[in-house]
């Protein structure tokens, strides 16, 4: 059910006019709510502008936290360091103490140790999880070490966006800095000799309420007020951020200058959002936008294409870009049209403003290509310059850049143009599916999950039918099918990606696969005929009626896109293939 994708469209990716974008891009630093960041923005609005694009800037509330100076003493020796958003501001004087080693800051690592007031010493890059581990052990700081010599620049909140009376008390409560591998690796030594080092952690973090902006582009589709794709990135980086995320938004430039051309072909308008408070927010600008736009993003949206870190220097491995099921089709055929790599994939994780898994809207890419061989320790595969004041100009590979976009350029024309959308959800109900099958044996004679496997089931037969069909299609008929595939993603998505909610954001933590059924797998883990199990059989009661119940809404929606395409196309009612 897919038009074929002009070659001439590919072939006009023009790397340079993104390195020409990009080349002005770079010149700011761009932290959240500052006068710099906005000077930036306004260069890449009057581009759009330029581009045919309907643009502006909207203007809201965000805490926001930007790290200032930090050092650590050993016994009186300075260290180079860095302190981290969200961390607290250390005391006067600074966090003075020997501190713990807690090596990677899991929760075994944290079982049974009384570190309440310590200064914790950590393996690795800080994070959201071992903040938010610290914090509720009462610990008073943190001291991470590298895997590397570089220390990379990270937000430690878990609380996804601007925190509210709700979710403010997650907000970490530690002073935390990073050093280097080498300086890191001699204080976990002398704690090994038996000796007491006396570290002091010192930290300028400026966190509070600022106005950030978020830049919204839209080009219209045939129905001002119809569906569009929303197409997004944030705009604000660490230091020039010129691969992360500079790159990404010259490649968004790129795509939406070739789509702009075209806009005849188009089936369905192309929504353009430039986000602040990604890097110093915990993705404050989306997570804003979502609240905000709700309702309209719910009736609207039929995918968000999200863009991260294009192009890197060496980034030759595009087969792991993410993806949710419903599009995983999309990402494999981009990758492998544009590369000679076989598309593995990978789940969209708890990351790169996800803001719109509760709305149902599904969601692809995030970071497309990544380099060869990710260290262990390191937090993605991006570059060993990532967040780092090294991220400038010469680490964006123009040809990779190009590579990368035009991906990027695949996925939205799909989006864009096809008749019946490209929405593929019995790989959806084969994966809940899978996830099913997986606890269903530790289940048997204690708790039926066979309403489940029946109605996820039946709608993979019928989604696969949907997606099978090649016959002619009204206008009328294509529209009401659209809108019921768009119903089936505002019930399984949240099902997938959230704890069921559509109206909170999942704090910006691991996940499990389907979240919603955790309680029946907790269930699982359980002995029959304890306590425990009668415990856990409460939760998973209510799990399964929260899936079952997303599973009839979804059940019902693809057969109302079943029945519209099984409409005969009368003439002149507009039937094509």
């Amino acid at each position: 059910m897919t038009d074929a994708l002009p070659e001439a469209l590919m072939d006009s990716v023009s790397g340079a006019e993104m390195m020409a974008n990009l080349r002005e891009i770079a010149r700011w630093v761009k932290l959240s709510g500052t006068p710099e960041e906005r000077e930036a923005l306004g260069f890449v609005e009057k581009r759009m502008k330029d581009y045919g694009y309907r643009t502006q800037v909207l203007l809201h509330d965000a805490f926001i936290s930007l790290p200032g100076k930090a050092s650590v003493l050993v016994d009186g020796r300075e260290l180079k360091a860095i302190t981290h958003s969200f961390s607290l501001p250390s005391p006067a004087g600074g966090l003075s103490g020997v501190p713990v080693p807690m090596g990677h800051g899991t929760e075994a690592d944290f079982a049974g140790k009384d570190v309440a007031g310590r200064i914790l010493l950590l393996e690795g890059m800080a994070t959201p999880a071992v903040a938010q581990r610290s914090s509720q052990a009462g610990a008073a700081g943190q001291l991470h070490i590298s895997h590397h010599e570089h220390i990379h620049e990270m937000c430690i909140s878990p609380v996804w966006g601007n925190p509210g009376l709700s979710t403010r008390d997650g907000l970490p409560s530690t002073v935390v800095c990073s050093v280097s591998a080498a300086d890191g690796g001699a204080i976990r030594d002398a704690l090994a000799a038996g000796k007491s080092p006396l570290v002091t952690l010192n930290a300028e973090v400026d966190t509070g309420w600022r106005k950030t902006p978020i830049l919204q582009c839209d080009l219209d589709g045939p129905d001002p007020d119809g569906a569009f794709v929303l197409m997004s990135g944030h705009h604000d980086t660490w230091y020039f951020g010129v691969m992360d995320n500079g790159s990404a938004n010259a490649g968004m430039m790129e795509v939406a200058r070739l789509v702009a051309q075209r806009k005849s072909s188009l089936r369905r308008g192309l929504r353009v959002c430039f986000w602040s408070g990604h890097s110093h927010g915990r993705y404050s600008g989306s997570a804003w936008y979502a609240d905000g736009h709700w309702d309209e993003l719910d009736r609207r949206c039929v995918a968000h294409v999200n863009v991260d870190s294009l192009g890197g220097a060496g980034a030759t491995v595009l087969e792991n870009t993410a993806s949710m099921s419903e599009l995983w089709h999309l990402a494999a055929e981009a990758v492998q049209s544009h590369t000679n790599q076989t598309y593995r994939g990978k789940r969209k994780a708890r990351n790169s403003d996800e803001s719109f898994v509760g709305i149902g809207v599904p969601s692809m890419l995030g970071s497309i290509s990544e380099q060869p061989g990710k260290p262990a320790q390191a937090r993605n595969a991006l570059g060993w310059w990532w967040h780092t004041p090294h991220d400038l100009l010469d680490k964006v590979d123009e040809a990779n850049l190009v590579r990368d976009t035009r991906v990027l350029l695949q996925v939205n024309w799909r989006l864009l143009t096809a008749r019946i959308l490209p929405l593929d959800h019995a790989r959806t109900a084969d994966a809940l599916l899978q996830e099913i099958a997986a606890v269903a044996g530790r289940l048997e004679g204690r708790f039926d999950v066979s309403g489940l496997v029946a109605a996820a089931t039946a709608l993979k037969t019928a989604a696969e039918a949907v997606a099978a069909h090649a016959g002619a299609v009204s206008d009328t008929a294509a529209a009401a099918a659209n809108a019921a595939l768009m119903r089936a993603s505002r019930a399984l998505v949240p099902a997938d990606y959230t704890d069921g909610d559509r109206f909170l954001h999942p704090h910006a933590l691991p996940m499990p696969d389907w979240a919603t059924l955790q309680p029946i797998r907790d269930l699982a883990a359980t002995e029959a005929g304890s306590d425990e199990e009668r415990y856990a059989a409460v939760d998973a009661l209510r799990a399964r009626n929260r899936v079952a119940f997303a599973l009839r809404e979804a059940n019902l929606a693809v057969a109302a896109a079943k029945a519209a395409l099984s409409r005969p196309s009368t003439p002149g009612s507009g039937g094509q293939q």
